[in-house]
């Protein structure tokens, strides 16, 4: 009786498994051509889109889509964003539809450029704060800092380190980035999914937040009440800063491809200035398209602090829109710098 229970579910599952099989769309008789060198293409090119005809057959007509988007056959992608997207072209023939996609990345056309920096002062910095987010509000530097059981949000008086107001987060929470908009205080946290929300004067938690499609909680920065969020990925995600939800997103790439570990961000004069995890230089990057359009090399200010065994990675970019200059740090570095980004530039990235 067992067998022959056992062989009428494998029967039946071997029939279900058929019907699904057979439930799927009819295979494509057409695929996309595209002028893309091995997918990828720059931003100043025309996307040029084709299809192969496998059995010659006669098409009444065909529509492209980029994302979704209705395009041409030849598309300027100038006002394109860079990055990775799809391409789908529906297809009828003899009033039968069929849908064909496939896919193309979008580069910078230029090189990023690298620029230099002037040291205008140093201040002290607490040695301890692992630095995640750093921000100027009413000529005062707010930071937030990591690692669980010693995530805090301060409001600091920059010029003598010392602290105005401090709370500590709670030990499962482990601080990222933060960033000031319409008197409030947004931070990040790491992996659990969640921001919070205080008053910038009191530091009162006003509400939580939970993230979208993007997983993990990193940089902040914000601009014309939208916030931009990163999570360790290419990706820049734009949020409506009432809501919090994930509106869209841009994908940072160089004429290489793209650049990952996007991490603590400031919004500096019309672009977004970004440390990079485990790197020595900021990104500037083009929010409209995420377009990497220049790099600061900061390497030689990690030598100018003292060093120790807990001494980590440059972190934290701030502007101070009072004194026109910006600010940086890094994890658990004893001096805040003061600079200004000379505008030379110095050489090309190769």
């Amino acid at each position: 009786m067992k067998t022959f229970k056992y062989l009428t579910i494998i029967f039946l599952g071997a029939i279900l498994i058929g019907c699904g099989s057979n439930s799927g769309q009819k295979k494509s008789d057409f695929s996309i051509k595209t002028n893309a060198e091995k997918g990828n293409i720059a931003n100043n090119s025309t996307l040029k889109l084709s299809l192969e005809n496998k059995k010659a057959l006669t098409i009444d007509s065909v529509t492209y889509y980029l994302d979704g988007k209705r395009i041409n056959e030849n598309s300027d992608l100038k006002d394109f964003k860079l990055g990775k997207h799809s391409i789908e072209a529906t297809v009828y023939v003899e009033g039968e539809k069929q849908t064909t996609t496939s896919a193309v990345t979008i580069l910078n056309s230029e090189l990023p450029k690298v620029y230099t920096y002037k040291i205008i002062n140093e201040y002290p910095h607490d040695i301890t704060s692992y630095t995640q987010g750093l921000e100027f509000h009413n000529d005062t530097l707010y930071e937030s800092t990591g690692q669980h059981k010693e995530s805090k949000l301060r409001k600091l008086d920059y010029k003598t380190g010392n602290v105005i107001k401090n709370i500590d987060l709670a030990d499962e929470y482990f601080g990222e980035g933060l960033t000031i908009l319409n008197n409030k205080v947004y931070q990040l946290t790491w992996q659990k999914g969640t921001g919070f929300v205080y008053d910038v004067n009191t530091f009162e938690k006003l509400s939580s937040f939970k993230y979208g499609n993007s997983k993990e909680g990193w940089g902040l920065c914000n601009y014309n009440n939208t916030i931009y969020k990163s999570d360790g990925t290419e990706k820049i995600w734009l949020l409506n800063s009432e809501t919090l939800a994930e509106q869209e997103y841009i994908q940072v790439y160089t004429n290489k491809g793209k650049i990952v570990g996007i991490n603590e961000m400031e919004w500096i004069d019309g672009k977004i200035y970004a440390n990079r995890y485990q790197k020595d230089g900021v990104a500037i990057i083009n929010p409209k398209n995420g377009a990497v359009i220049g790099v600061v090399d900061f390497k030689p200010l990690k030598k100018l602090v003292t060093q120790h065994a807990g001494l980590d990675v440059l972190n934290g970019i701030a502007y101070n829109p009072k004194t026109k200059t910006i600010f940086v740090t890094g994890k658990r570095w004893d001096k805040l710098f003061e600079v200004k980004i000379l505008e030379k530039q110095i050489t090309y990235i190769k």
